[in-house]
């Protein structure tokens, strides 16, 4: 098992992406701080019933990604725990398809705010974690579309590029701490964020990967799971496309 033993905070993980990561993770070995805006009856029970599937643990936490208030008493809650953190993902984020000329100010705020803003506080918490212990490895979901630029998401996109710049410098200044920082840029893959494309859209973006097809949120997970994994001990500040060869 990859993970066996080790410990791991996810972000998003009440459905797609990170529900999968949840599982892929648990399955390798980890022990897992599983993130959602609310962790209510509901998503704890789903993340007992993974922890009890993969006799691991599994400890919720449930906050406002843009409530910076409630995120530090979860990094406090995970620093009186005393556990080495050996990786996160930072999977939470929204999407917004809107043409550049009809996108409010208040759209393009909550693009960054959520995307972007809360990524970059939430991991300066949390690489003063991994600070203690010279080790860890930090990754980020960005998208295809913060690299190449999509009809309809240049608010979306953009925060993806300020995700995927932020992880190259990052990953500059902690690396003499043992520390990676990389993004896995998705391209479409089959998660409820499609319900929300034109399903013209969806089929000309399926179409034009080599593959023909959407990426399912598993393939996702495993690469997350490599890159938290010591098989990738000597990547950093880099971004992988997991896109099915997207042109």
């Amino acid at each position: 098992m990859l993970m066996q033993g080790k410990t791991v905070l996810i972000t998003g993980c009440r459905r797609g992406m990170g529900r999968a990561m949840v599982e892929v993770f648990a399955a390798n070995g980890a022990n897992i701080y599983a993130h959602a805006r609310e962790a209510d009856a509901l998503f704890c029970d789903e993340m007992a019933q993974i922890a009890s599937r993969h006799d691991v643990q599994i400890w919720p936490l449930g906050f406002d990604m843009t409530d910076y208030d409630a995120m530090k008493q979860a990094v406090k809650r995970i620093m009186a725990d005393k556990r080495p953190l050996d990786a996160v993902v930072n999977n939470a984020g929204i999407t917004l398809n809107s043409l550049f000329q009809m996108t409010s100010e208040a759209q393009l705020r909550s693009q960054f705010e959520v995307n972007f803003f809360s990524v970059y506080l939430f991991t300066q918490y949390v690489a003063k974690l991994m600070t203690r212990h010279q080790r860890g490895s930090i990754i980020n979901i960005a998208s295809t579309a913060g690299e190449d630029g999509n009809p309809g998401k240049s608010a979306y996109g953009a925060s993806k590029a300020a995700l995927i710049a932020m992880t190259k410098s990052i990953a500059a200044e902690l690396g003499e701490k043992g520390i990676r920082a990389n993004c896995i840029a998705p391209g479409i893959t089959d998660t409820e964020m499609l319900l929300t494309m034109p399903a013209q859209v969806v089929e000309e973006a399926k179409n034009s990967a080599d593959l023909r097809r959407a990426g399912q949120p598993a393939e996702i997970a495993e690469a997350a799971l490599f890159l938290a994994s010591d098989l990738s001990s000597y990547i950093t500040g880099q971004t992988i496309r997991v896109d099915g060869g997207l042109k």
